[in-house]
């Protein structure tokens, strides 16, 4: 079997989103064009950005429909995580709050993707 280790998103305008996620994930994607830009991190893990209009076979799916999760250490690191993309202006669709499965927030780049940051709770 296989293991994924490549999302994309669709988005509006992949320059705009390639600026967004290059100035979160601190990083430059290492592939870029005006229909779509990628970027690996230290993990391997990849994610590509692919102006809608242009992927093949068209998309018909709507932004909403999963997430991006970031884990981090703790809830600490969760508000910590908060504050700073609180004050970048990314838009908080939920605010910190302990889950079921740790302490979460939920954020969303320019194109309305959810970005989930959670700390794993006791197990």
């Amino acid at each position: 079997m296989h293991d994924p280790n490549f999302v994309i998103l669709y988005v509006a305008d992949a320059p705009t989103s390639a600026a967004f996620y290059a100035e979160l994930l601190g990083t430059q994607p290492v592939e870029s064009s005006p229909g779509f830009a990628m970027f690996v991190l230290s993990s391997g893990f990849k994610l590509g950005l692919w102006t809608r209009h242009t992927v093949q076979p068209a998309a018909t799916g709507t932004v909403g429909g999963g997430e991006l999760v970031f884990a981090v250490a703790d809830a600490d690191a969760v508000g910590a995580t908060h504050a700073d993309w609180s004050r970048r202006g990314l838009r908080i669709a939920q605010e910190p709050t302990a889950m079921e499965f740790g302490h979460t927030f939920t954020a969303l780049d320019p194109d309305g993707h959810r970005l989930r940051v959670y700390a794993p709770g006791e197990q």
